[in-house]
């Protein structure tokens, strides 16, 4: 019998196997949400609800169908910053780290799942890169925490108060998760320029990539002089910052005429910035994106379909996925197939798998949006699109419509959040099972195209 379901386990693909590992993980955060004291007095939860919130907080999405501030006990806040956790790090890397510290042998099919989960290449080095990426993620949560708690002291009148907002709100930030504890996101600290630079800079270390961050601290260490940044960190850098630049002026032109009219011009601009940033996955916001206009709604979708980069704690497409497609369209209008930047040639699987990831993205967004028409005609389709890329982006913005979906609303987004943050690639291998190498071909044959 053993032996039967060792074999089993073996057909069992690494990708089905991390798949199993988050519905348990969503499970485990279900079940945590669920406990005696969570809830404050007299509050009563629907089990979908709280569903919906555990899928959230494992995607680190950040959107719900409830008030948390207005719902759950300071013991239900921590329960929520432990899976916020979770969902940050990965199932894999906390289980990884665990093991690590209980003296556990890190086996071959542990490494696999490392490797899947983080969108790494190779076995080498997974297991030096959960220790980093714990080091990095738990320095930078706490590091947030203080700057964060000493400034919100002005804000509230016992250190408890400024403690809790200043560790919620770190750790909110930097895994992009989109929670609050104020009931209005960040929009208490508008005119708060400080607030608002620290956490964007959680936001960005969080989004912009583990491997990013890992390679910034051996550069800034200097300990190896032949050190050189990878291909990988200069693009993922590259592409943030020129989305970060396009998503700040792009908010500032679309809105100085509309919700942003009558502002002065650094309050306007600090807006249109951190909102910027905020789409990459984060979902905190400083304004009521609600008094936006449809056209930057639209544009927002746009930046949160993209997401954040690989190996980060966001969701959506990814950086470099966007990236890809776009210098392989320059490279192939110039009349060349390769892509060719930064001293280096680029994969053509990595092209193809560009494609396949923006194909399936905007074909799910597409069936979502049909779907959400149908079953919440009382939403507009700008209002249905913009929580679907949220979603899928693992953002957590809202239009305000999260409170008034239907039960087979909330499973569409709940499915979109789950695929935001496992991705496209482990979700398509997840279906398409062990991968099955052709013993014959056909003869080619050319097919019109375009």
């Amino acid at each position: 019998m053993m032996k039967k379901k060792k074999k089993q386990l073996r057909l069992v693909t690494p990708f089905q196997l991390l798949v199993s590992y988050y519905f348990i993980a969503i499970a485990t955060s279900f079940f945590l949400l669920r406990l005696p004291w969570v809830h404050q007095e007299g509050i009563e939860v629907a089990y979908l609800d709280t569903l919906f919130t555990a899928v959230s907080a494992v995607s680190v999405t950040g959107l719900t169908v409830f008030d948390i501030s207005e719902t759950y006990t300071t013991f239900g806040l921590v329960m929520l910053l432990i899976v916020l956790q979770l969902g940050a790090i990965g199932i894999m890397s906390l289980g990884t780290f665990i093991w690590l510290l209980v003296g556990k042998r890190i086996g071959m099919r542990e490494r696999q799942l490392i490797m899947i989960d983080h969108n790494q290449y190779k076995l080498s080095g997974v297991v030096q890169l959960i220790r980093e990426i714990v080091k990095i993620l738990f320095f930078i949560e706490a590091a947030g925490a203080i700057v964060l708690t000493l400034h919100f002291k002005r804000y509230f009148d016992t250190w408890q108060e400024a403690l809790t907002h200043g560790i919620f709100t770190s750790i909110s930030a930097t895994t992009n998760g989109g929670f609050d504890i104020t009931g209005m996101s960040l929009q208490p600290f508008h005119l708060d320029y400080f607030v608002q630079f620290v956490t964007m800079l959680l936001i960005v270390l969080g989004a912009i990539g583990f491997p990013v961050l890992i390679e910034l601290k051996l550069f800034l260490m200097k300990k190896d002089p032949t050190f050189r940044f990878s291909l990988f960190t200069k693009i993922t850098t590259a592409t943030y910052g020129i989305l970060f630049i396009i998503g700040t002026f792009g908010i500032l032109a679309l809105e100085s005429f509309h919700s942003f009219k009558g502002m002065s011009w650094h309050e306007a601009f600090f807006s249109a910035m951190y909102h910027s940033v905020s789409t990459r996955s984060a979902g905190l916001t400083t304004y009521d994106v609600q008094t936006f206009g449809e056209a930057t709604d639209v544009f927002m979708s746009f930046l949160m379909f993209i997401g954040s980069s690989p190996s980060s704690v966001g969701g959506g497409i990814r950086t470099t996925t966007f990236a890809i497609a776009i210098l392989f369209l320059i490279s192939y209008a110039n009349g060349r197939e390769e892509i060719q930047i930064f001293g280096r040639e680029v994969h053509m699987i990595d092209v193809f798998r560009s494609f396949v990831v923006i194909t399936l993205a905007l074909f799910m967004v597409f069936l979502a949006t049909i779907m959400l028409l149908i079953s919440e005609p009382h939403a507009t389709a700008t209002q249905l699109i913009f929580e679907i890329t949220s979603a899928f982006g693992t953002c957590g913005m809202s239009l305000g419509i999260t409170n008034d979906l239907s039960t087979f609303g909330k499973l569409v987004i709940m499915v979109l959040m789950f695929i935001g943050r496992v991705g496209i690639i482990s979700f398509l291998y997840t279906l398409g099972g062990n991968t099955k190498k052709l013993k014959y071909h056909y003869p080619k044959e050319r097919v019109i195209i375009g």
